[in-house]
């Protein structure tokens, strides 16, 4: 994960909103992406994402009632070409057209963008080249594997050379040799400076990449704040203390008292957040008895626990780091 950033943010929208009839898909959503980062928004199936997606990217408008959204410092509403000439979009359901070849599919997408035939040509070559898709760039798009389309489909993305790129489920249906050379391209991007907005059903990915995660739930944010920060929400984690010697197992027990035993593989469990100051605490406690454990592990609960705690129908999580108590369901 990166860590750069600038003054002025990627991506900033307030109050989101949007409804379909009767039905609303976005309650006023408050996105922030700074510039140079990874920022994942996760969520169940008509969560949203997807919609969000679509305003962010000029594809569909918000409702009325919605505040201010800026896109690569351009207003969305006054100025959409600006908005359109700075990101690209990659979608859950591939761009590429399978009766041509990948070369034809990069060359029309140059053409699409106005670039004069040699650049269009050079910046093809090149980004073919980067996806290591030129043994296969003259063979048509419907001969590619899942993760090659998904390449070819991200490549097209770049021939305009978007700052903000929108990849919404872009590894969906890919297996995991595939997902994984598609992470190490998002990191390339990043690492140049390019700002990626994620939407994912993976959660490890999400975990993997992203600086900062959103939890979409009933069109309103639940949570939102780095991995960690989101695992501290969600109780169940503890400091795991595993011993060999029976006795000293039982030394430990006695000693320690409030803690959880397992008698089976003579491990004590104690509460903690994971945090440096609660696990120094605990250490301190641990120093004070005399306990010397053989094996001394901290569990955290991962990004699953987190998902299904926050996407529960009537989920309360306090104290969520930066996100208001009114928008927590």
């Amino acid at each position: 994960m990166t860590t750069t950033t600038s003054h002025s943010p990627a991506i900033a929208a307030k109050g989101l909103r949007k409804s379909y009839g009767d039905k609303t898909v976005l309650d006023g959503v408050d996105l922030t992406v700074p510039t140079g980062t990874v920022f994942s928004l996760l969520g169940p199936n008509g969560a949203g994402k997807t919609t969000a997606v679509k305003i962010l990217s000029t594809l569909i408008t918000a409702d009325p009632g919605t505040g201010d959204i800026h896109i690569g410092g351009h207003n969305l509403a006054t100025h959409p070409q600006a908005v359109r000439a700075a990101i690209g979009v990659t979608g859950q359901f591939s761009a590429v057209d399978g009766l041509i070849t990948g070369e034809e599919n990069m060359l029309l997408m140059a053409d699409l963008h106005h670039l004069p035939r040699s650049e269009g040509r050079r910046t093809a070559t090149e980004l073919l080249e980067r996806f290591d898709l030129t043994e296969a760039a003259k063979k048509p798009a419907s001969a590619y594997s899942g993760g090659m389309k998904r390449r070819l489909d991200l490549a097209m993305t770049l021939v305009g050379n978007p700052r903000i790129i929108f990849l919404d489920e872009p590894t969906t249906g890919l297996d995991p040799r595939s997902r994984h050379n598609m992470w190490g391209i998002i990191r390339e991007l990043v690492s140049d400076g390019v700002t990626v907005f994620l939407t994912t059903q993976y959660l490890e990915e999400a975990d993997e990449l992203a600086d900062r995660i959103a939890v979409l739930n009933n069109g309103r944010i639940a949570a939102q704040g780095t991995a960690e920060e989101l695992k501290r929400l969600i109780p169940g984690g503890h400091v795991r203390l595993r011993f060999t010697d029976p006795a000293a197992y039982q030394s430990a027990a006695v000693a320690l008292r409030e803690v959880t035993r397992d008698d089976e593989s003579l491990s004590l469990s104690i509460p903690s957040d994971g945090s440096q100051r609660e696990l120094r605490s605990i250490l301190d406690w641990l120093d004070s008895t005399g306990v010397e454990a053989d094996e001394l592990t901290v569990h955290t609960p991962d990004l699953d626990d987190v998902f299904f705690a926050l996407t529960g129908p009537t989920t309360t999580v306090p104290n969520q780091p930066n996100q208001p108590k009114e928008n927590v369901r």
